[in-house]
């Protein structure tokens, strides 16, 4: 009688489609890894820019950025939720979009926040360095222009070495540097796979073949 053909054969074999599988970094499933990153680099972030605050009260918030700490986590406290719920480059269900769509962003935006709180940082590092101080009393009083009676002043309380505190700026606003090109990488990193995951394949409108049975072609 007529033979029979296996399911696995070479013609009509179906793979089994694994999504989970397929958008992972590192051996995780996206967007874990990098909801972890932004999560430490965020508290790291917060961290040093509170404790600086309150070795200068006179610092400005630009100046001690503890928001672009606590934006990052709540940026990623929305990438584990993410991740919690199942991750498919074609949304299923309106709350896949809606996070989905969210997260990526607010990935965006703390890329574009890193980015500003590097160049403040930045630009207060090359302020320190023309910074001429003296001791009053317990307190550092720092200026850039002592004949100025309008500049802007620094008071760093109960200091008694103000070559100390001069040092200990610098080496703040580098580190924060550091930290919030960190985290622009991480956020852009977060973001590029999304669009890369949603949008690597699209279809264009190439007709091949007769136009009863039709083909289109993928790039």
């Amino acid at each position: 009688m007529g033979s029979q053909k296996s399911p696995g054969g070479s013609g009509g074999g179906e793979k089994p489609d694994r999504p989970e599988d397929a958008h992972k970094c590192c051996g995780c499933r996206f967007p874990l890894l990098v909801a972890l990153l932004q999560l430490l680099l965020g508290i790291s972030t917060a961290t040093v820019a509170f404790l600086m605050a309150t070795i200068s009260p006179s610092l400005l918030a630009r100046e001690t950025p503890h928001w672009a700490g606590i934006i990052l986590c709540v940026v990623s406290i929305v990438g584990f939720v993410l991740y919690c719920i199942a991750y498919l480059p074609d949304e299923r269900t309106s709350m896949q979009f809606i996070i989905k769509f969210l997260y990526f962003l607010l990935c965006s935006v703390g890329l574009v926040i890193s980015i500003l709180v590097i160049a403040f940082q930045g630009h207060h590092y090359s302020l320190t360095n023309g910074f001429v101080c003296r001791e009053v009393a317990e307190d550092c009083i720092c200026t850039l222009e002592p004949e100025d009676p309008i500049a802007r002043t620094f008071t760093y309380a109960q200091v008694s070495d103000c070559s100390a505190v001069t040092s200990t700026l610098m080496l703040y606003y580098l580190l924060q540097m550091v930290l919030n090109l960190a985290q622009a990488i991480v956020c852009l990193l977060g973001a590029f796979i999304m669009w890369k995951h949603r949008y690597q394949v699209f279809f264009v409108g190439l007709q091949m073949g007769s136009p009863t049975s039709q083909h289109w072609q993928k790039v």
